[in-house]
């Protein structure tokens, strides 16, 4: 079982990202139009920069959604691989047979 700070801290940023995801595309669309004059583009740049870091998608981290393990896990599923052996074992996942030889 991971850390329940760790676990959390990725649950915030989520909320963040979540919160944050209007203004920021509304930002980053403006810094990719070519037509606007340079001066509004580096205004919107430096306006996304100072958001918190937090609020980038790219900083939230896939943990697993029983242990909330950080790695080794499978996007399709959102279970660790040890949790979905476990779960596999017990034939709770559809379509998913342990091999045994």
């Amino acid at each position: 079982m991971a850390k329940k700070s760790s676990v959390e801290k990725n649950n915030r940023r989520k909320r963040m990202v979540k919160n944050a995801a209007p203004k920021r595309e509304r930002l980053k669309a403006i810094i990719a139009d070519k037509t606007l004059p340079m001066e509004e583009r580096f205004a919107a740049t430096l306006k996304l920069a100072e958001m918190p870091r937090n609020s980038s998608a790219t900083r939230i981290r896939l943990r697993c959604e029983l242990s909330g393990r950080p790695r080794s896990n499978y996007r399709k599923n959102k279970l660790s691989r040890i949790a979905l052996r476990d779960l596999g074992s017990k034939g709770m996942v559809p379509g998913l047979v342990k091999s045994s030889w």
